[in-house]
């Protein structure tokens, strides 16, 4: 196993480059077994150890309500907990990555454990505050 819960080293150089406009891109969350090799080095979606099971489509699904936030110094993003429904399948993690992008990788995300979906299955997020969110940069 090979997730490891962090922004992508390339989605923090494209921020600066002004690659990613969170406000109006379409931002995407992909989920994968234990086998997967995800992490910093990440650059873009990949399917290879992505989730195969019923009602699970390659790709994952759209992020929704994304909204870019500013406390004090530090800027951060904040979106709906994606979910699954009518689902049978088994995930260690997932991607965030930026389908207006050409599936730039954003964030690889470690469930800590491999994580039985079914029927059901949500990705419960983090309070999003400047100290909290998921995606932040201070």
């Amino acid at each position: 196993m090979a997730l490891f819960q962090t922004l992508c080293s390339s989605f923090k150089q494209e921020s600066w480059q002004g690659v990613h406009d969170l406000d109006t891109d379409t931002l995407k969350l992909a989920l994968y077994t234990s086998l997967a090799d995800l992490g910093a080095a990440t650059t873009v979606y990949t399917t290879t150890q992505e989730v195969v099971g019923t009602g699970y489509t390659a790709g994952g699904i759209v992020l929704t309500n994304v909204q870019v936030l500013l406390s004090g110094t530090t800027a951060y993003a904040t979106f709906d907990n994606p979910t699954w429904a009518g689902v049978s399948f088994v995930t260690r993690g997932g991607l965030i990555y930026n389908f207006s992008k050409s599936d730039k990788a954003i964030a690889v995300l470690d469930f800590g454990a491999d994580k039985t979906a079914g029927p059901n299955f949500t990705v419960q997020l983090p309070v999003a505050t400047a100290t909290t969110a998921l995606l932040r940069f201070s």
